[in-house]
């Protein structure tokens, strides 16, 4: 007798806590649904965008600072040293001393040890620090260049760019976690970056589909308690 008092009792809790909770629900699904029916790309207009063809920078007198088509140039202090960073046609990056105009060399292993130590907490205990080519970067990081990959002992992994002499990232064990469990929710495991795919979309209206019916049997449910 008194198991089956507790079970009605727990049944009320459960259908009090679900006309709770039904609600943002249902709008957490909606709004889900609404927000991945487009891909992202278009949701920001970029498909609006005309596609324009890149072009090398024209220096006055034909001056350059680098040998090869230029695309970009930017002067900036670094460390207190005044550089000019180029970035050339094919995506690499070559750095300049303004003051002498000589080039500044690629960071080897213990200048990204020593910069890792330098401007990051806790980057004076160092597990690894391993190279990589732009082809073969590391999951976590997921970006075409060479990088340093600093890794501390608490198992953070700073990455350092070769050639930009910048950090470019700093992935902690959390990060990765989140990441994983943003691709289950995306349903991206592989890129991790696609959220509007017919796989998300058609669990998406599922959802929707069976909060709303949820919801219309809590109101059958309580006019069926009333009646009796």
């Amino acid at each position: 007798m008194a198991k089956k008092q507790f079970m009605q009792r727990f049944a009320k809790w459960h259908i009090w806590l679900s006309w709770l909770v039904g609600v943002p629900i249902l709008m957490w699904l909606v709004t889900g649904l609404f927000m991945v029916a487009k891909p992202i790309e278009e949701v920001r207009g970029n498909h609006l965008r005309t596609e324009a063809k890149e072009q090398a920078l024209v220096l006055p007198g034909g001056a350059s600072p680098s040998t090869g088509p230029v695309k970009e140039m930017r002067a900036y202090m670094q460390r207190g040293q005044a550089i000019s960073r180029v970035t050339m046609m094919d995506g690499s990056v070559r750095r300049y001393d303004l003051a002498s105009g000589e080039a500044i060399a690629p960071l080897d292993a213990a200048a990204a040890r020593t910069l890792a130590e330098n401007e990051i907490v806790g980057g004076d205990k160092v597990a690894s620090v391993t190279y990589f080519d732009p082809s073969e970067v590391p999951f976590d990081f997921r970006r075409e260049m060479p990088v340093w990959q600093v890794a501390l002992e608490d198992g953070t992994h700073v990455y350092i760019g070769r050639d930009t002499g910048e950090i470019e990232t700093v992935r902690t064990k959390w990060w990765r976690g989140f990441d994983f469990m943003w691709g289950l929710h995306i349903m991206d495991l592989q890129e991790r970056e696609d959220t509007s795919h017919p796989i998300l979309i058609l669990f998406a209206a599922l959802g929707v589909i069976g909060a709303l019916l949820g919801c219309i049997l809590m109101f059958r449910r309580r006019k069926a308690r009333v009646k009796t």
